[in-house]
């Protein structure tokens, strides 16, 4: 025996002795049904957090690599002198790319098959160095075969809408007013298709078309005007107050969008979608302290003429807390530990896992149309394992006070009446 008596107690309660009676191994049962349900909780909030932490990072990572990371662009009209603006920007402090740009929508034809797009003018030579579309090892294009010859450069997924391969031919059609009200007529030109992108992200792969600038320019009838220029920063997160600074320097006229501002309702859904399933997920493991709650209730009941004996040799009733509150810190103690090693390795080989039972199944767990990525990204945060080893282990403690109360209230001539 060692000191000090209610933790040497409470770890010979928790192990349940030899458990030669059934009724201790009945509470055996109990105490390791209560640890298995705090590791099910654990593992299941470390993985869907980790799940969402790799959503956002990803879709994070794909809107950047298209988006760019902000966008400058004139208060009044298109922005003729483009290629001056382009250079100024460009040697900005923090400015690792700048590229111009024209957006604006059309409609894809070929055959038979019809499809909305966004039709991009870029530069070739300089998009490159903002956005991801012209790595082909991220998933972009050669973009060196958009010269102003007629080429055009397709989404994978919309290519495969319009049924169309490198080589085919696919028309836009883009609505032009004709100065009258209500007046609109359509300009129709023909591409032939020198190149396919796949990024990853079946919101851009399905509606994406790439032109040569100066095709663009003419598609569009700009003339030599740009809609604006694309920057992206050596750190996204501080894009918006340089991207700021950039435009007082300019002057008036100009304005900037930044990431944070063109897609800050998508990320605050995400954000506020984490919290909720923190919430709810969180449930799992309350119902695994209930669990505890009842062993050690149960417990208590079943060693009451033991109580009554420590009580009679002196024992304190403080000490008699503490022998309960030592098995309920056992059982959260090691629930914890083995749902955090088994929520980190679940989520380590999350996508392994996915693609199994997808292949088992013939089921798309994923639907690239529908969650915009085709793979169940993951990314553990320390910060997030260590909350919900907190939390659960706070339930844990939480769980221990009222059976341990009782068991101080124990009153000796009364349990041993009838032993």
């Amino acid at each position: 025996m060692f000191h000090p008596l209610p933790v040497y107690i409470g770890l010979r309660y928790t192990r349940g002795g030899k458990a030669t009676r059934h009724r201790n191994r009945f509470l055996s049962f109990i105490a390791a049904t209560s640890v298995l349900g705090m590791a099910l909780g654990i593992t299941a909030l470390v993985t869907v957090l980790s799940v969402m932490n790799g959503f956002e990072k990803e879709l994070r990572s794909k809107i950047l690599g298209v988006s760019a990371h902000s966008t400058v662009a004139s208060n009044f009209q298109p922005i003729e002198n483009w290629q001056e603006l382009n250079a100024r920007l460009a040697g900005q402090p923090h400015v690792l790319g700048a590229a111009p740009f024209i957006r604006s929508a059309a409609m894809a034809t070929h055959d038979n098959r019809v499809n909305g797009t966004v039709v991009y003018g870029i530069d070739p030579a300089l998009e490159p160095t903002v956005t991801v579309l012209g790595d082909p090892s991220q998933g972009g294009a050669d973009l060196s075969v958009l010269r102003r010859d007629g080429g055009i450069v397709l989404g994978a997924a919309l290519a495969e809408k319009l049924e169309v391969g490198v080589g085919d031919r696919v028309t836009l059609v883009a609505p032009q007013p004709t100065g009258e009200p209500g007046g609109v007529t359509p300009e129709l030109r023909a591409y032939e298709v020198r190149g396919l992108f796949d990024i990853g992200m079946y919101e851009y792969d399905s509606a994406l078309a790439l032109l040569n600038l100066a095709d663009a320019q003419d598609l569009f009838r700009v003339g030599r005007a740009v809609s604006g220029i694309r920057l992206k920063f050596d750190d996204p997160l501080s894009s918006l107050a340089r991207v700021n600074e950039i435009v007082e320097a300019l002057g008036a006229g100009y304005f900037a969008i930044d990431w944070t501002e063109f897609h800050v309702n998508f990320f605050k859904a995400l954000k506020s979608q984490k919290a909720m399933l923190f919430v709810i997920v969180t449930m799992i493991v309350a119902v695994a302290a209930f669990n505890i709650v009842s062993t050690l209730v149960m417990t208590v009941q079943e060693k009451r003429s033991d109580i009554a004996i420590l009580r009679t040799l002196g024992l304190k009733p403080r000490s008699v807390m503490g022998v309960f509150v030592v098995q309920g810190f056992i059982i959260g103690l090691v629930g914890t530990v083995v749902g955090a090693i088994c929520g980190i390795a679940l989520a380590s080989n999350i996508k392994d896992i996915a693609r199994w039972i997808e292949s088992t199944t013939g089921i798309d767990l994923l639907p690239a149309d529908v969650y915009f990525l085709s793979e169940l990204p993951y990314e553990v945060h320390v910060s997030d394992v260590l909350a919900v080893c907190l939390t659960a282990f706070v339930l844990s403690l939480l769980a221990t006070l009222y059976p341990a109360w009782r068991a101080a209230r124990t009153q000796p001539a009364e349990a041993l009446r009838y032993e």
